[in-house]
């Protein structure tokens, strides 16, 4: 968090960017400025001299024109769901890309194409009226942007991969404030960047997604059962998932039932552990296939079901509210998931400081795993499990204690981890080298090839930053 006071700007450059931009832009004294910067992360507290709220990609080239050409820092923003709060900066340009969130449809409903400043909840609501989706996340007011530059990882991953797998085509505006539109057939390398590699290489205006077809309704499997079972539960877990079909993709989810009327009064303040899976094909079908997952014994709730797709996607947004919560996540790939490391996992969960924090165990594997890791900047994929740590919080005063926690329970965890990590859990993105350890050296290289090409003076470094090699 920090306190800088905004930098002045001279009044006069401030109008010659306004005289071509179409948009809205946002000095400190406007009565919108405050409300403006706010990201998801109450952590995040930084004051831009400028937010430039852009409508179309003429305004997001001139925004980086003005930031390059005054020396500023630049941050971009489109949904502002990322821990490390990289959607602002402080003293420097906010390109704030919200209005920019139009999605539209081929006629053969076979692709969207999608703006960047969307949210997965324009995407849903543009898409499945015609019973089709393609791969967000499992929050529907996290950006499309974020969520897709650094992998994706969502319901749908195990039939139809990743949000970066399911990228055919982009249009970015580059550090030069050109308009480059890359594909498989143009300008390749960089949409192979953009499918993994992060913010680092322009500011994507419009996204091209492939559109997969789903039924008008999918079964949602939400068993909740006492965390003090957490050991037997994820071992029984684990060995169903073994063997369970692709259609099915979700995560073992530990937290605290908390004081709200949406929940039975005598489970308040419950720590749980929660069988969260979406089966991607017909419900009834999938009320089948995960009827095990509910019987392992009498749940303490059970809030399965069958429902649309995009009223999935909106299942936790109530959990998760813009500005807030304090928070700081990490992640990191695990080789396997044996007894020892099951002790592990709820022996750390068992210290978490907050009864706010989540944290999950992610299942791997059908479609995500089978996709060239050639093909993506994401790269590897065969690790079985990813295991989240999101610590939660109210107040300042308890920063230092969960902060810590995370660390310290991330640092023990190496010792089961691959060494990789999911670039939208970053921590506060404190670790230089972030990139590197979550893609792999090869990777990394040649995503530095990418970044001296498109980005060379490295003007997009508000990020998990690459360096230009």
């Amino acid at each position: 968090m920090t306190d800088h006071l905004a930098t002045p700007l001279d009044a006069a450059a401030i109008e010659s960017l306004r005289s071509v931009f179409r948009g809205e832009i946002v000095d400190p004294t406007h009565a919108a400025y405050d409300a403006a910067r706010v990201v998801w992360n109450g952590m995040i507290d930084r004051k831009p001299a400028l937010i430039a709220r852009a409508r179309n990609a003429a305004d997001v080239a001139a925004a980086v024109n003005f930031a390059r050409d005054h020396g500023l820092p630049l941050a971009i923003r489109s949904g502002g769901h990322n821990v490390a709060g990289y959607a602002v900066c402080d003293g420097g340009v906010m390109i704030d890309m919200t209005l920019m969130n139009g999605v539209r449809l081929s006629p053969a409903l076979d692709r969207a194409f999608v703006e960047g400043g969307a949210h997965w909840l324009d995407v849903d609501a543009a898409t499945t009226p015609f019973n089709r989706a393609t791969p967000g996340g499992l929050i529907s007011g996290t950006g499309v942007a974020g969520l897709t530059l650094s992998g994706g990882i969502g319901w749908l991953r195990g039939r139809h991969g990743l949000a970066c797998d399911n990228l055919m085509g982009a249009d970015v505006v580059t550090a030069d404030g050109r308009l480059v539109h890359c594909s498989e057939s143009g300008n390749a390398d960089l949409l192979w960047a953009l499918r993994g590699g992060g913010g680092n290489f322009g500011v994507v205006v419009n996204f091209e997604f492939k559109l997969h077809e789903i039924p008008s309704e999918l079964f949602f499997c939400a068993p909740i059962y006492a965390e003090e079972r957490a050991n037997e539960i994820v071992l029984k877990w684990r060995d169903f998932m073994a063997s369970a079909p692709e259609r099915l993709s979700g995560l073992a989810e530990f937290s605290t039932i908390p004081h709200d009327p949406a929940y039975p009064e005598n489970t308040w303040g419950r720590r749980v552990v929660a069988l969260a899976h979406v089966y991607d094909g017909p419900a009834e079908e999938g009320d089948r296939v995960t009827a095990p997952l509910r019987g392992f014994g009498d749940p303490l709730l059970d809030f399965s079901g069958a429902m649309p797709y995009r009223t999935i996607q909106t299942l936790y947004d109530g959990i998760f509210p813009k500005g807030r919560d304090r928070c700081y996540w990490k992640s990191t790939y695990l080789k396997s998931l044996d007894d020892t490391i099951i002790q592990d996992v709820t022996a750390h969960l068992a210290k978490r400081p907050s009864e706010m924090t989540f944290a999950s165990i992610w299942k791997f594997g059908g479609a995500m795993q089978r996709f060239n890791p050639e093909a993506t900047a994401f790269g590897d994929r065969s690790a079985p499990f990813m295991f989240s740590l999101d610590a939660i919080w109210a107040d300042h005063a308890s920063d230092q204690a969960n902060i810590s926690w995370v660390r310290n329970a991330w640092t023990d965890m190496q010792r089961h981890s691959t060494g990789r990590l999911y670039l939208n859990f970053p921590g506060l993105g404190e670790d230089q080298s972030l990139v590197k350890n979550a893609l792999g050296e090869t990777t990394y290289a040649r995503l530095q090839q990418v970044k001296r090409k498109y980005d060379p003076e490295n003007l997009f470094r508000l990020n998990q930053n690459i360096q230009p090699a």
